[in-house]
């Protein structure tokens, strides 16, 4: 079946309870390191004399931070669309650190397969829950 991974793709709105589980766990890995990335590249403009190092490491902690805070809104619908900004500036920051671009890639095709598998399961999990048991206890066996 060709694409049809994409149609699993969201972009806004609520996901299934197992989707946004995957999710949120892709983003609380992620925040620790984007804020290794953060590091680095406060380090590396200490050794080059930039000044830019503190908002290097400014900018790359509060993007540690709203990795957090999208994690927590995973079951709002603005949730899965701070996730993809979230991935879209993760593999950006590869602009300041070219590692990052590494992270990037990394980071952003878990949080596709996540979301794939994710709704796939969840959609088996409603198909499940909505077919009759045929035991008086729901019991399985």
């Amino acid at each position: 079946m060709t694409g049809g991974w994409a149609r699993d793709l969201v972009f806004y709105g609520r996901t299934g309870k197992f989707t946004f589980r995957m999710l949120a766990a892709v983003l609380v890995g992620q925040s620790v390191i984007v804020f290794f990335g953060a590091l680095v590249a406060r380090g590396l403009q200490v050794a080059e004399g930039g000044g830019a190092a503190a908002a290097y490491l400014v900018v790359g902690s509060a993007l540690a931070v709203l990795c957090l805070v999208t994690a927590g809104l995973m079951r709002s619908p603005i949730g899965v669309t701070l996730g993809w900004l979230i991935q879209l500036t993760t593999f950006a920051s590869a602009a300041v650190v070219p590692m990052m671009a590494i992270v990037g890639l990394i980071f952003g095709g878990l949080w596709v397969a996540c979301m794939v598998q994710g709704v796939r399961i969840d959609r088996q999990q409603a198909a499940g829950s909505a077919r009759p048991t045929g035991s008086a206890g729901g019991a399985a066996h």
